[in-house]
């Protein structure tokens, strides 16, 4: 396969563009000007596809996601943005009345907040579910993922009561008349979301399908995805169907990040499991990290904060994982050359990690690039820090659209000050890597660029921006985008550029996002969307 794009506007590096792209295979040959590259290959037998001027970017890799659970979004009641508690009972009605075999066996759903409600500000309860239904089981997420509210036949089937054991790691809370409320918190969300029955093999293959396709439309070439171990609890289950997938769909490349539940779990994966396959030489399906939960999430104030919460003192977040046990996955995962990343949000999580990590150095050094996941809420000396070891971070830009509006009232306005610091990690030379952790937001990179570039909300607020000496510029954006995300996995060397010798991953846009006005960046789509020389996306 021999393919030449040309009359383009190509970004090469910072201020540096060119116009033509050839590729043989899977991979780019020559990049140039399009008199030269037309002109040398005018004779030859290949493919040649006018760009029409159109700008042209390295294919978007998401650094940290769930592609399995917003593939189960997408076919799940849509309870994102809500504005009351009583939009969200109407919609999950509505649903049933239109979807009365899917809703069955009981209805999950993820993407309230009670913070964007209108009125009364608060997290739903069994009382609020159960005008939805007493017959099926009603589980439905906070947006974050680490509060679940259900309705009381969730409760009823779980056999739950006051006097109830708490689950390990999480709890469920008991309302004033002192029965189980329906509210969930960490890990105890994860025995809520059970009862309601799992997705067929068939139907998830469906949805994983259905999920790349949106992907590509939206410009992503590769995907950093943490299903097996969330969404998927059986890991063989999950391995087996993405490598069945990946024999006939090359759509997207996904490289795994896996949880476990347990420690001897993870070293059964490593003496005799998925970690001893050799089923991954390919560049489009790929095993990566361990992943760990450090923390909670700042809607929820399960965030592990070091003095408390600005609006609550006395509370300091939850622990997901104690410190001996993560440094036991740690340690034993740097023994076996494996890379770890980890949800951390509060400053206390960020900080408990970094030394956890630094402690495992293999000679003083971030060799296996253990990463932070999400390292929200930091101050000077941490971001300092970070970047002194050399630790990669995965951020997410997106979630100020949210929490811009909490984070001065959780953590004060000092701590608000030097968080979310995307500039100042970059400055300090940190590899910086985006992604969206969809489906807590939507996959689409393009509004994650827009908030990263101006630090206002999908309304365009506040003027000027949030602590706006922490904008990014475009070209600093679309780098956390590709060779950043490129490097978390080890592969800078061969994606993220568009470069002789590297993979043939591109995106074809419809405006011109290094001129657009930056209050457009949101809205800007794909026309063409090319993967290995294969042209995947088309609009």
């Amino acid at each position: 396969m021999k393919k030449l794009f040309y009359n383009g506007k190509v970004y090469v590096n910072r201020d540096e563009f060119q116009e033509a792209i050839y590729l043989e295979d899977e991979f780019i040959k020559e990049v140039g000007k399009t008199e030269d590259l037309v002109k040398k290959y005018l004779d030859d037998d290949i493919e040649k596809i006018d760009l029409e001027k159109r700008t042209v970017i390295p294919g978007l890799n998401d650094s940290h996601l769930h592609f399995m659970q917003f593939g189960e979004s997408m076919n799940q009641v849509d309870i994102e943005g809500v504005e009351s508690i009583k939009e969200m009972i109407d919609r999950c009605k509505l649903f049933m009345e239109k979807n009365p075999k899917r809703c069955q066996k009981g209805i999950h759903a993820i993407g309230w907040n009670q913070d964007l409600f209108t009125g009364e500000k608060r997290i739903p309860n069994r009382f609020d579910l159960d005008k939805i239904s007493r017959e099926i089981p009603i589980v439905l997420e906070r947006v974050c993922g680490h509060i679940v509210s259900s309705n009381t036949k969730v409760i009823e089937i779980l056999g739950l009561t006051k006097d109830s054991p708490q689950f390990p790691d999480g709890e469920f809370l008991i309302g004033d008349d002192g029965y189980p409320s329906g509210v969930y918190t960490a890990n105890a969300c994860n025995f809520a979301k059970d009862v309601i029955p799992d997705f067929t093999l068939d139907e998830r293959r469906e949805m994983l399908i259905e999920t790349m396709d949106y992907a590509v439309s939206c410009g992503l070439t590769s995907v950093q995805s943490n299903d097996v171990g969330t969404t998927f609890m059986n890991g063989p289950v999950a391995f087996k169907l993405l490598k069945d997938i990946y024999k006939e769909n090359k759509k997207i490349r996904y490289r795994h990040q896996v949880c476990f539940n347990d420690f001897s779990e993870f070293e059964k994966y490593l003496s005799e499991g998925e970690y001893t396959s050799h089923d991954y030489d390919t560049n489009y399906l790929k095993l990566g990290p361990l992943k760990l939960f450090k923390d909670g999430s700042l809607g929820a104030r399960t965030a592990l904060m070091r003095h408390g919460y600005n609006d609550d003192r006395d509370n300091h977040g939850l622990p997901w994982i104690k410190d001996e046990e993560m440094r036991k996955y740690v340690n034993l995962a740097t023994k076996n050359n494996l890379q770890v990343i980890t949800h951390v949000i509060g400053d206390k999580a960020i900080e408990d990690t970094v030394k956890c990590y630094e402690d495992s150095f293999i000679d003083g050094e971030n060799k296996l690039r253990h990463t932070l996941v999400h390292c929200q809420i930091t101050d000077r000396e941490l971001l300092e820090r970070i970047a002194r070891d050399d630790i990669c971070v995965m951020a997410q830009p997106i979630f100020l659209d949210y929490d811009m509006k909490v984070v001065e009232e959780r953590c004060g306005k000092e701590l608000a000050s030097t968080s979310y610091a995307f500039k100042s990690l970059k400055d300090l030379g940190a590899h910086l890597a985006y992604g969206t952790d969809a489906p807590v937001e939507n996959l689409n990179p393009f509004p994650n660029i827009y908030m990263a570039v101006t630090r206002k909300d999908k309304k365009g607020n506040p003027e000027g921006g949030f602590y706006p000496k922490e904008c990014v510029d475009v070209y600093e954006a679309i780098d956390a985008y590709t060779v950043e995300s490129a490097y978390v996995e080890f592969q800078e060397d061969i994606k993220g550029r568009i470069k002789k010798d590297f993979l043939a991953d591109f995106v074809v846009l419809d405006e011109d996002i290094f001129t657009i006005d930056p209050m457009e960046i949101k809205d800007i789509k794909p026309r063409m969307t090319v993967v290995g020389g294969n042209i995947v996306f088309k609009r």
